[in-house]
């Protein structure tokens, strides 16, 4: 399972718009892309609930997952996403 621990870059952390965005581009992933806290319980990144259940704030680390072709792809371009001030 390939995996990336990402610092989250948006002031109101994986919230609102963020989330929106970072669910969005998670469903249109060829993978299954989960994200967690710490060892907090992984959630479907394309989850904006699953998203703002995680309480990730600005600054906090998370770590995305994902397994099968097009996994690694995946976490890039989702890593990307969250390490993007999306508020400016």
């Amino acid at each position: 399972m390939a995996e990336r621990r990402v610092t989250v870059a948006s002031k109101v952390g994986l919230h609102a718009r963020p989330a929106a965005l970072l669910a969005k581009a998670a469903a249109d992933q060829p993978v299954t892309v989960t994200i967690r806290k710490n060892d907090g319980e992984a959630v479907e990144a394309a989850s904006v609930l699953g998203l703002m259940t995680l309480g990730a704030m600005h600054g906090d680390e998370v770590v995305l997952s994902a397994e099968g072709d097009g996994a690694d792809a995946a976490l890039d371009a989702i890593a990307e996403l969250i390490a993007t001030d999306h508020d400016g």
